[in-house]
């Protein structure tokens, strides 16, 4: 249970650096306003721009995997005084006075108002505990600069630079007897306008959103960040850590900012318009929608000249040809080298993970069914790790062991209400008893030892009257 809770928290502090160093990973930011930034970034967070920039190198070496502290040791460094519950209070209450103060002026202050002794109070265990009731800088104050200035360009200057998503609803099919709602997810280049991955779908979890990005990942490699709305599935903690793993920056519009996403709301019109015409074909399947849809997209809107396209290169001083530019013309014609990702390790970062504790028969619980893991880790705590469209797939990991794929657990015509034991410790059949065997083989062991015994003292007693 221990290496979990160390391997949730690489995870969670990983992320929260990877949030900070967000805004400085943008290749378009000259030094001179990246160390502005950084600087900015450290008030804001109460660090120093050293450490910014040593999880920024730590990043470019590792990527996400850099960004993970050394696991506990499970010591603390120092005791906490005893009426530390006391002095997280006054800390929030010194911090909701002036949101500005910094977790050292506020240890200052707690320290000349002789609320706490010099040095007993460390920074990084208030600011922890101040985050963890909603009261950190983050909580205070967004980095709505960073999203504006990226909300208010035009257009990136090369394909997969910035990538957006949305959901639209689709129609209402007959399916199965009964009216089924339709979803679509689609992801749209920023620069080309090109369509990358645009499916329906018979639901609007977040699944569906990670199925679309995780398709445009295998199909045209890593884009740099990406642009979404606000809405449950794109702020899912899920698509956000799969997103990070990758070394993908996402980036929120801001609450009622339709004109932020422009293009994939521009693009939404082209669906309107598809499904005008699909309405006309009395579509009774999500297969035969998505077909259609995609007929569509491939011989019609991306092969279609694009307006935006010709507005971009024209507000530049660059000529376009009067045919204009289609959104696969423009995608293709561009230098910028795609970067493609081992397909293992895109399944990985989309992997869900959850914990289960292996029952006294080497099994687990999971969805509803019972997989059989080792003997080894009865009574412990496993990671499983699944593919939420292929849920019956599970792999099982523990520190030491390596992973390894649990099979469902396959139960016989007659069986009773206990939990059946994993095969390697199953009572085996055998022709004896081994253990009354062992016993009688030392009771004649036994026996020869006392005719011994015998046999010399009577040697001993005839030699005695000979002598």
């Amino acid at each position: 249970m221990e290496n979990n809770e160390n391997i949730k928290w690489q995870e969670r502090e990983a992320l929260e650096r990877f949030r900070l160093i967000s805004p400085l990973l943008d290749p378009e930011m000259d030094n001179a306003k990246k160390i502005q930034m950084r600087n900015k970034i450290a008030v804001q967070n109460d660090i120093s721009p050293r450490t910014l920039y040593r999880y920024e190198s730590s990043f470019r070496d590792n990527e996400f995997e850099g960004l993970k502290p050394v696991p506990r040791s499970g010591v603390h460094s120092h005791k906490l005084p005893e009426n530390f519950d006391n002095l997280v209070k006054e800390a929030i209450q010194l911090r909701l006075e002036v949101p500005g103060r910094s977790v050292d002026q506020i240890i200052t202050i707690l320290e000349i108002e002789g609320k706490v002794p010099i040095g007993v109070l460390k920074r990084s265990t208030l600011q922890r505990h101040m985050y963890k009731q909603g009261f950190g800088t983050k909580h205070l104050k967004v980095y709505s600069d960073a999203r504006e200035s990226s909300s208010k360009r035009f257009c990136k200057p090369h394909r997969m630079m910035l990538v957006q998503g949305d959901i639209k609803y689709g129609p209402m099919l007959q399916i199965g007897g009964k009216k089924v709602q339709t979803y679509l997810s689609s992801a749209i280049d920023d620069h080309s306008r090109m369509i990358l991955s645009s499916q329906f779908y018979d639901n609007q979890e977040e699944t569906i959103v990670e199925d679309t990005f995780r398709k445009v990942i295998l199909r045209y490699g890593k884009f740099d960040a990406c642009y979404f709305d606000n809405g449950t599935q794109y702020i899912a903690k899920q698509l956000k850590l799969s997103l990070t793993r990758l070394g993908i920056r996402i980036n929120h519009a801001k609450v009622r900012s339709g004109k932020s996403k422009g293009k994939i709301e521009k693009f939404h019109q082209v669906v309107d318009a598809f499904l005008r015409e699909a309405k006309l074909k009395k579509i009774t399947s999500l297969e035969e929608l998505n077909r259609l849809w995609t007929i569509f997209l491939e011989e019609y809107y991306n092969k279609k000249p694009h307006s935006g396209i010709r507005e971009y290169y024209e507000s530049v001083g660059v000529n376009v040809p009067n045919e204009g530019i289609t959104p696969v013309q423009e995608f293709n014609r561009d230098k910028r080298p795609l970067t493609f990702i081992d397909t293992s390790t895109v399944s990985e970062a989309f992997m869900y993970h959850v914990t289960r504790q292996v029952d006294k028969g080497a099994c687990i619980s999971f969805k509803g069914r019972k997989y059989e893991t080792k003997p080894s880790l009865i009574s412990h705590m496993v990671e499983v790790a699944y593919d939420p469209f292929f849920p019956e797939t599970i792999t099982v990991s523990y520190p030491g062991i390596e992973p390894f794929t649990a099979k469902p657990l396959k139960i016989g015509e007659y069986c009773d209400k206990n939990e059946t034991l994993p095969v390697g410790i199953q009572l085996a059949t055998s022709e004896t008893s081994r253990f009354l065997d062992a016993l009688e083989k030392k009771h004649a062991q036994s026996k020869k030892r006392l005719t011994d015994a015998i046999s010399f003292a009577s040697y001993r007693k005839e030699g005695g009257n000979n002598v």
